[in-house]
């Protein structure tokens, strides 16, 4: 096992420190490097930055659906052997979805898209009429109300609330039990049912009125026109399917890696200190293998190391830590930052600077170790605290809805 893989607590470089692991890839050829950046998600020193656009953000979004759905009709389409294309279409099309969902639709309910309020609602109320989620408007007082506020990872944060309910997770649980849950719901027939009903009643109970007519007439002339057409294997394959089971599975393994539970020992709870602690960035990766290894040795590291980096850690980047969810820290302590946009050097930056005015910035690498730190928070945070019967009022709705920033 690498040494990157070993650890399973949050590690911190000292402030504006480069990272090791991501330092030991620099002996790749440079034409790597921004690949590299935007897998693991953390620059290496010295690295200029690559400055993104609200729009540019929304648009590759966009263009990720149109081709996994393409890939998926070809693959349908032509049968055979060609049928494996869709796996990458199915891919594209999740990928699209979880950017729309966790990075345009959240600074949507920030009113941090493009920092105008109409344009802002219009596009966060048609991304929840098109994935059919938590209606926008509810979700942004939510949000912002219950999750950044005094009242984060509490009782009334709807992130625990989707701990203790939905995943029904308790202090005290060993981690190797936690995970059992956790990896059992994925594949809970009785869950994935709960948890679409619930995304189709958070919408439709919370939205304006108007949408939930404009919504409807929608769906029912697509649901025409696909019927006539003969198109309902294709639409059930190439994007039902990723929106419903694939969809609810990365937002399980999400809600696994948000935040950690406050210790007891963590008093008084306010602060930005105190709030820090409760999010870390989750880099994925692993440390390079060294050159001064035999060459026999050294070329097997490197087989196992891009084995292990195209086909563990890019999945997970691609289709759970998608979009800046890899650097959520910064924009915890920084949620209306003008600079979300290029969030993987924002927080960069911040970080060579010192987070002026805050701790240190902390990081785990690999989504299994992130998902280890979280547990065993929720494992050792006081039983009583986070008792189910404390939930004051849970909006059960809407809860499946809570696995998500």
């Amino acid at each position: 096992m690498s040494e990157v893989n070993a650890p399973r607590t949050v590690t911190a470089a000292g402030p504006g420190e480069p990272d090791p692991v991501r330092e030991s890839m620099q002996v790749l050829p440079r034409v790597f490097a921004a690949p590299l950046t935007l897998l693991t998600g953390r620059p290496y020193a010295g690295q200029r930055p690559v400055r993104h656009t609200p729009t540019r953000h929304l648009v590759n979004a966009l263009v990720s659906c149109v081709l996994g759905l393409a890939l998926s009709a070809t693959a349908l389409a032509a049968g055979g052997p060609l049928l494996v294309l869709l796996v990458p279409g199915w891919a594209a099309t999740l990928h699209a979805a979880r950017n729309l969902r966790m990075m345009i639709y959240h600074q949507c309910a920030h009113q941090n898209m493009w920092r105008k309020r109409k344009p802002d609602v219009l596009v966060g109320r048609l991304i929840a009429a098109a994935l059919m989620i938590q209606d926008f408007d509810r979700y942004s007082t939510e949000h912002v109300g219950d999750h950044h506020a005094l009242h984060h990872m509490t009782t009334r944060d709807p992130t625990v609330q989707a701990f203790l309910v939905t995943l029904k997770l308790r202090p005290g649980m060993s981690r190797g039990r936690m995970w059992r849950r956790v990896l059992g719901v994925c594949v809970s027939p009785w869950f994935h049912a709960r948890f679409l009903v619930a995304r189709v009643r958070s919408y439709y109970t919370y939205a304006p009125p108007a949408w939930r007519v404009g919504t409807t007439l929608a769906y029912v002339l697509l649901a025409a026109v696909v019927t006539v057409l003969g198109l309902w294997v294709p639409v059930l394959v190439a994007w039902v399917l990723p929106m419903t089971l694939f969809f609810q599975i990365s937002n399980v393994f999400r809600l696994c890696v948000k935040h950690s539970f406050p210790q007891p020992h963590q008093v008084p709870r306010r602060g930005r200190e105190y709030f820090a602690s409760l999010t870390n960035a989750i880099f994925v990766g692993e440390r390079a293998p060294s050159p001064a290894l035999p060459a026999a040795r050294r070329y097997a590291a490197w087989a196992r190391w891009w084995f292990r980096m195209l086909f563990v850690h890019f999945p997970t980047r691609y289709l759970v830590l998608t979009g800046d969810t890899v650097v959520h820290d910064y924009h915890h302590r920084y949620p209306m930052s003008r600079e979300w946009a290029s969030y993987l050097f924002a927080r960069e930056e911040d970080h060579r600077r010192g987070a002026p005015g805050w701790s240190p910035y902390h990081e785990v690498w690999g989504l299994v170790p992130a998902i280890d730190h979280v547990l065993d928070s929720l494992r050792t945070a006081d039983p009583e605290e986070f008792a189910p019967e404390r939930l004051a009022e849970v909006n059960h709705r809407a809860l499946f809805m809570a696995f998500e920033d």
